[in-house]
Formats: structure tokens, C-alpha cells, sequence
């Protein structure tokens, strides 16, 4: 079997349809549909089938896909030990959401630099269920899920835990609440809350408050970025929860939550068989979150 044409093959169960693939590759969508019709015949079986108006992956295309998986990444292991000969360096392409980004990434570059690794982050700022889909353009994602959410089982996603961060609310220097260091979760039900868009770890929190004290959260403010939070919890517009490393406003105290866990986990996300350099980046990254 040809090695692109596996490549089509997986992009399409990464992707799950032939423009998105053929955007992704910079082919046109009856080039993609050829490839695959040629794997097929190579394969003896069918791997693509209608399902309504579109295409989906037959049982033997998703298990081709986790033996393309496996022969495309000692294809790209190959290709990287030659760089390596050639320039001494091998890249990774890594994503994290901004938070985690801010707290880790720069320990993250320079471990990566003393272990001969060009890295190519990004920021990702996605829900958890939707973070493994990032692995069609990454090699590795780190993302953070509420502690109480099940980790995501994918076959072709490996997940590995890198950190547990605490989650604290968050007042005004001012505030009455800010003379203590913790604060119990039924005092905080009649507050106004500034809280981040549904289905991120502080929310999922924050949800959880609600069901320890039966009374709705009474949310004025979503925001994403946790700086514009901090200021408006500074300027009494309501109080929040953030994860305890994100704060960086000398206006604003953070306040243990007594009577409920809270805290946000970082996961990597890779697939199962992947270059070697990935291996080496998971090191360097447990490495920069253990010294939290």
C-alpha cells in the first residue's frame, strides 16, 4: 500500500470528509476520491460507505486507519532521524490552550532547546471534547479538563496526565471576603458570578457549586480571557473562580473553596504511535509541570 495514500486515508478519519482532506492537503476533493479508491482496491475491501449523503469509514477503514497510524509514524521517525543528521534539530508541532500556555511554555522552550527539538506552538482554545480533533494538525495537544470529567477514550488518541491545578475564587483586594484565606461553597450562593463560556473546567465548577447548594449561579459575565476577568472582579462587578496559577492581578485575592474539590487537569494528547521526538517533548513537558 502506498504510504500517501494511507495519509489521504487517515486525514480522512481525522477530518471526516473529502473537502475538508482535500483542503487539508491541497488537493482537489476528485483527486482525494481517487486516492481512496485506489487504497481500497489495494486493500481488497471496501473502506469507505454511504451513510445518508455522506462518506464514513467501514470497520475495515477504521482498522486500516490504526495500522496507518503505526506505519506513517515510522515513516516519519525515518524521515526525522535523517533531519537530525542533516541539521541536528527535529520539530514538533505542539498546541495548549492559553492559560496552560502562559504557565508552562516558556520552561517547555527551553528544555525542548537543550534536548536539540525545534518546537511550533500554537495556542488552542477549545472545549475538552473537542481537543483529540486537534491531532489532524498537531503532534501533540495539551488541553485541561474539570477533575471530575472522565478522561477522553479514543483508540487513536493516548492520553497522558501532566498536573492537577487548583481552582480558587477570586474577589476584590477590597472585599470583606478578602481578609480570610478560604471561604466555604455555601457562602458564595447569593454572589454575582463572572464566569468562562459553558464547557471549560471553571465552569464545569462552577456547576458544581450550584449542585452542592441548590441555588443556580447568578452569572453577569462570560468572558475567555482570565486577565479581563481579574479586572473586572477588581472593579466589583461580581467574583469568579480561576485556576490558581492563572492569577496575576495584585488588586484581586485568591480564596480557597472549602466543601468541594475544584481544580482543572492538564492532559498531552498524542497518538498512540507517533515520531520519536514526541516521546522527548512528553518528558520535557512533565518535567515543566512538575515544578508546580
Amino acid at each position: 500500500m502506498d504510504v500517501k495514500r494511507l495519509r489521504v486515508l487517515r486525514e480522512f478519519a481525522d477530518r471526516g470528509s473529502v473537502g475538508a482532506v482535500a483542503d487539508a492537503m491541497h488537493m482537489t476533493p476528485s483527486a482525494v476520491s481517487q486516492q481512496l479508491r485506489v487504497l481500497a482496491k489495494e486493500a481488497g475491501v471496501e473502506l469507505l460507505e454511504q451513510d445518508g449523503r455522506r462518506i464514513r469509514l467501514t470497520d475495515a477503514g477504521r482498522a486500516l486507519v490504526l495500522r496507518a497510524d503505526e506505519v506513517i509514524a515510522a515513516v516519519d521517525r525515518a524521515q526525522e532521524e535523517m533531519a537530525s543528521y542533516r541539521s541536528g534539530n527535529v520539530s514538533v508541532r505542539l498546541a495548549m490552550f492559553p492559560s496552560g500556555a502562559t504557565l508552562l511554555l516558556p520552561s517547555v522552550l527551553d528544555r525542548a532547546a537543550q534536548r536539540g527539538i525545534d518546537v511550533h506552538a500554537s495556542h488552542l482554545d477549545v472545549g475538552y471534547p473537542e481537543a483529540p480533533n486537534a491531532l489532524a494538525d498537531f503532534d501533540i495537544v495539551v488541553t485541561h479538563r474539570d477533575e471530575r470529567t472522565a478522561s477522553v477514550r479514543l483508540p487513536r488518541v493516548q492520553v497522558t496526565e501532566l498536573m492537577r491545578e487548583p481552582i480558587d475564587v477570586v474577589v476584590s483586594g477590597d472585599s470583606p471576603l478578602a481578609e480570610r484565606e478560604s471561604v466555604a461553597v455555601e457562602e458564595l450562593a447569593e454572589h454575582d458570578w463572572i464566569s468562562v463560556q459553558g464547557g471549560f473546567p471553571v465552569d464545569d465548577v462552577l456547576l458544581s457549586i450550584s449542585a452542592v447548594t441548590g441555588v443556580a449561579p447568578r452569572v453577569v459575565q462570560r468572558m475567555l480571557d482570565f486577565s479581563t476577568i481579574e479586572a473586572l472582579v477588581a472593579g466589583h462587578h461580581g467574583i469568579a473562580l480561576m485556576p490558581r496559577y492563572a492569577a496575576r492581578d495584585p488588586r484581586v485575592k485568591l480564596l480557597e473553596i472549602k466543601g468541594i474539590r475544584a481544580a482543572r487537569v492538564y492532559e498531552a494528547l498524542t497518538r498512540p504511535s507517533t515520531k520519536a521526538a514526541v516521546g522527548t517533548m512528553m518528558d520535557v513537558l512533565t518535567a515543566a509541570s512538575r515544578e508546580f
